[in-house]
């Protein structure tokens, strides 16, 4: 089999296994109804189901690994997998009309190998997790579905295949957020589905701008094509337009009101894969945009640092209010999303003085960029799959994600605690852990590009945002692990549960939790060698200067975030989020105003009652002035004429041949006919069977032999064109 065939199976096999364990379970449920043996049946309904989902997920982890072994070293680069190029290209014509193209480079293999392990470990934690649940058949389903989707896009060779791949994952991701089908359910898909559409159709919009100035959308030529366009304001356009749809995937700000809503109500398995995957490839759409279209444009590269500190920002801020844990992580994922948009504005923003032009002779901010973008995608894609299932856990055993139903869950509970505790610590920045890497290079991005003010106040919202990424945090690790519940019955409930989960759930989070801690343990060996892979597709080769990750400098920002991390927690979470309650106890209280959110407030206002109302106010005043255009015209230019005679019936046609016929018979009747004269009205006699006719071809026309008449002759005409021309 060649390597072609496996790209392309890595990508379709999905779908095939998808059918596949779906058809397994709705046959053996069918066969097992009104047996004896219906309870065993079941069983083996759901073994065979589950055992197929699993092993095509791991046969797909397998597929990608061994593919990304197997890629060979480019030219020019420093420790393996990279370069500009790709060393796998398939192009499979005639499809869809523009066909669907597929490549695999550096970085592409390590965020397929990603992509794969953590479907794998959500495919086995969701044997246990979705047990109990209704429509498992349909999840597995749009799980596989949703992978084969996902590793389209990330494997796509142009975009056309980008976005074809990109909507169907939309679709097929919208059924993990429906899958309760609660009320609450409901109405975050109809957020998801309504922001994930509306992102899509200004994407395409964008896509056909950039086919028509550049010729092209193969994502290898985009850049030389654009480098030799003049109409610079029509590439903005198109970059604007891709921006949206990609930023709407991220959970980019102001398209990021989806995000808190659709976690909560998602399975955690599918939180963990929309948090830690799905958004990657709205950050991925985002990087073809600026390194192939407006690398070292400062334009877009403040745009970028603009959007990318708002989300970071807020997200952080929704995060520390939060009183829900999934909640908690999925503003968390927002923030996270901002720190990496950040790092692809400081990616775009030229050196001080210089014109660069892609490809460049890359500054010192711009190879920290690159690094620390690719390394924090994986950080954020490991942490918060390790974080999701860890909360998976707990709703699975207690039934809630309020922090004050949940306090006190993981007190006795070591194995959970560590691995929480793992993720709680990469992701906060603290050093020994992959996330004070990746953080460290997106710092000493913003640090060695200099500095005028904007830059500096962008540095200190940076620290800032890191700090409140500690206080929420440790707010939920508190919470959970140190705390006690108010209600000694439920703690004591809580302590003496001894398997809160099954060997299949351990073994994915204990999985997921050591590779978290290996992947960090050795920034040198382990991270610097992927980035050095991964940084070829953004253009750049170079391995760059060596980072001390530990000196005194940079444990100094990783100190300042910490230490604001613990006065927000200190003085802002323990005194305004905990309050007194009658029984002498504390409980954590919710005091985010609810008239702000953006989408209550904003965007339904807006789109449903604000902006129809405009238009049907447009639409009123354009219709009285063409009413007013048609009166003015006939009273002036076409003056209204005298109305012609009109007939008691006919048409002029029959009444002159009536004449005609009433003539003949008049002079008939005197000569050859005087003997036996005739007196019909001819007139009349045309005017009632020009009627019949006119009936009869109404009536024939209306019928579906006459239908499958025409489309016959239509199909044979064509036939004959085709044949003879």
């Amino acid at each position: 089999m060649s390597k072609e065939t496996v790209l392309a199976a890595m990508v379709f096999f999905p779908f095939a296994a998808g059918l596949l364990a779906y058809a397994a379970g709705r046959f053996c449920r069918r066969t097992g109804a009104g047996r004896g043996r219906e309870a065993g049946q079941k069983t083996g309904q759901k073994n065979l189901r589950d055992g197929l989902v699993i092993g095509a997920s791991v046969a797909e982890f397998a597929m990608t690994a061994v593919m990304a072994l197997q890629l060979p070293a480019f030219p020019g680069t420093t420790g393996g997998l990279s370069g500009d190029g790709a060393a796998l290209y398939l192009k499979i014509p005639e499809i869809c009309g523009l066909g669907l193209s597929f490549t695999m480079d550096g970085f592409r293999a390590v965020y397929s190998c990603v992509t794969a392990f953590m479907w794998m470990m959500a495919a086995i934690f969701s044997r246990e997790y979705m047990m109990r649940h209704h429509n498992r058949n349909r999840y597995y389903l749009f799980l596989l579905w949703t992978l084969g989707a996902t590793l389209g896009v990330f494997l796509s060779a142009d975009l056309y295949t980008t976005f074809l791949f990109f909507e169907i994952m939309s679709f097929t991701s919208y059924v993990w957020v429906v899958q309760e089908e609660s009320i609450k359910a409901r109405k975050a898909a109809d957020t998801y589905l309504a922001v994930a559409v509306s992102g899509g159709l200004v994407m395409l919009m964008g896509i056909f701008l950039l086919y028509h100035q550049l010729g092209t959308l193969e994502i290898r030529e985009l850049s030389a094509a654009a480098a030799g366009c003049a109409e610079k304001s029509v590439i903005y356009a198109a970059g604007c337009c891709m921006l949206f749809g990609f930023g709407a995937k991220a959970g980019a700000f102001p398209l990021h009101i989806w995000l808190p809503k659709a976690h909560p109500v998602a399975p955690a398995p599918a939180s963990a894969l929309l948090s830690g995957v799905l958004t990657k490839t709205g950050i991925y759409g985002i990087l073809i945009v600026t390194v192939r279209l407006f690398f070292q444009e400062e334009g877009w590269g403040k745009l970028l640092l603009l959007i990318g500190v708002t989300t970071m920002l807020g997200g952080a801020l929704l995060a520390v209010f939060s009183v829900d844990l999934k909640r908690t992580l999925a503003c968390s994922s927002m923030s996270q999303i901002g720190f990496i948009l950040v790092g692809i504005g400081m990616l775009a923003l030229p050196a001080a003085g210089t014109g660069e032009t892609y490809p460049a002779e890359a500054s010192v901010h711009t190879m920290l960029a690159a690094r620390g973008i690719v390394l924090h995608m994986v950080n954020h894609s490991l942490i918060k799959l390790v974080l999701f299932m860890a909360a998976g856990v707990v709703f699975l055993n207690a039934h809630s994600l309020n922090l004050n139903d949940i306090r006190g869950f993981g007190r006795r509970k070591p194995l959970l605690a560590g691995i929480f505790l793992a993720g709680a610590l990469a992701i906060g920045g603290v050093p020994l852990f992959g996330g004070y890497v990746s953080k460290t290079l997106l710092h000493e991005s913003i640090t060695a590009y200099g500095g005028d003010t904007a830059i500096k106040v962008v540095e200190a919202l940076f620290l800032f945002s890191g700090g409140l990424t500690a206080a929420y945090m440790t707010k939920l690790f508190a919470a959970l692990f140190i705390e006690k519940n108010e209600d000694g019955r439920r703690q004591e409930a809580y302590d003496g549960m001894k398997k809160y989960m099954n060997r299949g759930t351990a073994f994915a989070l204990l999985g997921s939790g050591l590779l978290l801690l290996g992947w960090g343990a050795f920034p040198h060996a382990v991270m610097e060698r992927t980035a050095g892979v991964m940084q070829g597709f953004l253009g750049l080769a170079e391995a760059g200067e060596a980072v001390a990750y530990f000196s005194p400098e940079n444990l100094k920002g990783a100190l300042i975030s910490l230490c604001i991390g613990a006065l927000v927690y200190l003085f802002f979470i323990r005194w305004r989020l905990l309050r007194r309650t009658e029984q002498g106890g504390t409980e954590y209280v919710d005091v985010w105003p609810r008239w702000l959110d953006l989408e209550e407030l904003v965007y339904r206002p807006l789109l449903l009652k604000v902006l129809p109302a405009a238009l049907g106010i447009l639409c009123r005043i354009l219709d009285s002035f063409a009413d007013f255009a048609v009166v003015l015209l006939r009273k002036t230019v076409y003056r209204d004429s005298r109305l012609p005679r009109e007939r008691a019936e006919g048409n002029v046609f029959t009444e002159t041949l009536g004449a005609v016929l009433n003539a003949i018979q008049a002079a008939g009747n005197r000569t050859w006919r005087r003997g036996n004269p005739a007196h019909r009205d001819y007139v009349h006699l045309a005017a009632v069977k020009s009627e019949e006719i006119r009936e009869t071809n109404h009536i024939i026309q209306r019928s579906l032999s006459f239908g499958l008449l025409l489309v016959c002759i239509g199909l044979a005409l064509t036939l004959f064109y085709i044949i003879w021309w």
